[in-house]
């Protein structure tokens, strides 16, 4: 097998005088859950589309399991799943009509089709859902209704851009099983989200996106650790500038956002001591995460 299941380098694509992706380059390796994150406007679903043959970049180099990409695109697609942003599913047809259907597009005959559809409505848990009309079906079971029928072809490579967007909790933890699945399966996931929890449940490795460029890679861990390594609190109320500069001594780095003040804090006891006297404050301390990473290298919060 190869070492490498996509690989992007120095890729640009613009509309108009509008920059969407600026020189990305990433590699994702075989097996592995491969996440872009970013705000929406980030340039993600353009990077998905452009993967899958559907854009031509304006100039750099996209390979997808060994095929170059537009100009094989077609032969990629074949060994290749996908999970659009939005379900395009046939809102007339059963479910496993829209299985039946889609199928038929990769060549495989009926025969093959019948064998293998029941599996794959077990898989997403809608076995008891396989003759209702898709227009029946609750948001959840129609976004993991989709996901069976990205796997109708067996992919070797998922590509999922947004794939629990709009989703309830409940919904969106059963999806996440799934993926899990997958991926103990062999599977390779492309995995473009704005949900910084996803993306730490799920990716191996993530490419943190801003304008259309690569802010940060590695691993969720890694990132956390190597761009805020300690803990945060959360201030709030009080005016902002007032208490930076009161427990600036006491912090690593301090971000400020509408009326909460970020503190990173290798001694959160310090900080703590500083605002003791201070009426009308509300702390909250947490280890730090993803969101954490993309205000300190952005200076502003996730746009969802």
């Amino acid at each position: 097998m190869s070492k490498v299941a996509m690989e992007l380098t120095g890729v640009k694509k613009s509309y108009g005088d509008k920059i969407v992706v600026d020189g990305l380059s990433f590699t994702v390796a075989p097996g592995e859950c491969f996440g872009l994150l970013g705000p929406n406007g980030a340039g993600k679903s353009t990077i998905a589309r452009m993967v899958l043959g559907m854009i031509s970049p304006d100039a750099g180099k996209i390979t997808v399991l060994g095929e170059p990409v537009p100009s094989r695109a077609r032969l990629a697609r074949m060994r290749v799943g996908v999970v659009p942003q939005f379900d395009n599913l046939d809102l007339e047809f059963t479910a496993r009509e829209n299985l039946l259907v889609f199928g038929r597009y990769f060549g495989k005959s009926a025969r093959e089709l019948e064998a293998v559809i029941p599996s794959l409505l077990e898989f997403a848990r809608l076995e008891s859902k396989a003759n209702a009309r898709v227009a029946e079906l609750s948001g959840g079971m129609k976004r993991r209704l989709t996901l069976a029928r990205a796997l109708i072809n067996d992919p070797q490579l998922l590509v999922m851009d947004e794939p629990t967007t709009g989703l309830d909790p409940h919904a969106r933890h059963l999806i996440w099983e799934r993926l899990r699945i997958l991926l103990a399966r062999g599977k390779t996931i492309i995995l473009t989200t704005h949900f910084m929890e996803e993306a730490e449940r799920l990716c191996d490795r993530l490419c943190v996106l801003e304008h259309g460029r690569n802010i940060a890679e590695g691993s969720p861990h890694a990132l956390i650790d190597k761009h805020i390594g300690c803990h945060v609190i959360e201030i709030f109320g009080g005016n902002p500038r007032e208490l930076s500069s009161l427990i600036r001594p006491y912090v690593q780095h301090i971000e400020m956002s509408g009326e909460t003040l970020y503190c990173y804090a290798p001694d959160p006891e310090q900080v703590r001591v500083q605002l003791r006297e201070r009426a009308g404050l509300r702390l909250l301390q947490r280890p730090p995460n993803l969101e954490d990473v993309f205000l300190r290298l952005t200076g502003r919060e996730m746009e969802k």
